[in-house]
């Protein structure tokens, strides 16, 4: 996550927004959907509620798509699984 938190804050600042402007604004971010998540609410539903059509969200969102961020998220945490099996034979 601090890797995607990262990337988050480049974007605020190639985006013109100061370093720590960018940074609140991720953190932020995070926490409320954190906060939100620990209600119990589905991620599904969530993303449904904050997504409005033709919005800001609904384009970053259209991006990760087009990009692939759900397969590459599927294989990072494949190869992390596969990894911490690998370090658990060898105790």
């Amino acid at each position: 996550m601090a890797f995607f938190i990262e990337a988050m804050i480049e974007g605020g600042v190639k985006s013109g927004l100061s370093k720590e402007n960018a940074s609140e604004l991720a953190i932020q971010t995070l926490l409320g959907t954190t906060r939100l998540l620990e209600t119990g609410m589905p991620p599904e539903k969530l993303r449904e509620m904050v997504t409005s059509p033709g919005g800001t969200t609904a384009a970053g969102l259209k991006v990760f798509e087009e990009k692939g961020l759900k397969d590459i998220v599927l294989s990072a945490t494949g190869a992390a699984a596969k990894r911490a099996e690998e370090l658990g034979r060898k105790e």
